[in-house]
């Protein structure tokens, strides 16, 4: 017993970030899978539409509610969450990686990233749930509902981003913002899906969980490459 308590110490006086992202995987995982089952047995159907519904003027569903620069303001917040600004920050990210000699963490990065974009379309395909036609469409799109691409992607793009930034950042502050922001870009975009009417909201929750859960187990596969083959990780300069 008081071996299994040595070990016990010394994994969470070590392993308290692998333990942190093995929970998020496993709590991810299991959402996305109840979720989607609430989904595809039509469950959530009331739900979703009495929150979309919510987010229109009461009486007239093909309008937002909110001024006119309020509706400008959730088409450029979800711009945030395509595909060609995403490509620009991961394209960003992997050449500053490149050029600070840690081309593993960069060609990691991008692996990280295109492989979950292809699971996100292909579940896209699996699932085929059309866009909601309860309200008007206040933007363009191509493809299907569940789950949302751009909740997906910002999430895991801009988490899987921050986590590089802040993997040798010692200040507990500045972590935080590196962290904090890609948390608050992801929400806003999500919600902007809703409220331009192209997603319910279990689409967006769903892609939340997805970008999340793929993030946690990207930054967990880096850091068991990292120790296993002692690749560099350049350390900030001390003050």
């Amino acid at each position: 017993m008081k071996r299994i308590f040595q070990i016990y110490r010394w994994i969470v006086a070590h392993e308290r970030i692998t333990l942190f992202l093995l929970l998020v995987i496993a709590l991810g995982a299991a959402g996305f899978a109840s979720l989607a089952d609430e989904v595809l047995e039509g469950d959530s159907h009331d739900w979703d539409q009495r929150i979309l519904l919510g987010m229109r003027s009461p009486g007239n569903p093909s309008d937002p509610l909110g001024p006119s620069w309020f509706e400008e303001s959730a088409r450029d917040i979800t711009a945030l969450g395509s595909v060609a600004v995403l490509t620009i920050f991961t394209a960003t990210m992997a050449a500053y990686l490149y050029v600070k000699k840690q081309p593993w963490i960069a060609l990691f990065v991008v692996a990280a990233i295109l492989s979950g974009t292809a699971v996100s379309g292909a579940m896209k395909s699996g699932f085929n749930r059309p866009r909601p036609e309860l309200v008007p469409h206040q933007t363009r799109i191509y493809t299907k509902s569940f789950p949302s691409g751009h909740s997906a992607l910002s999430s895991l793009v801009y988490l899987t981003l921050g986590a590089v930034l802040a993997r040798s950042e010692r200040d507990r502050k500045t972590r935080f913002i590196l962290i904090g922001v890609p948390v608050l870009l992801s929400l806003l975009i999500g919600v902007s899906r809703v409220y331009l009417g192209v997603h319910w909201p279990t689409d967006v929750l769903a892609g939340w969980l997805f970008g999340v859960t793929w993030a946690a187990g990207a930054w967990l596969i880096f850091r068991l490459i990292q120790r296993r083959y002692r690749l560099p990780v350049e350390q900030p300069p001390q003050p």
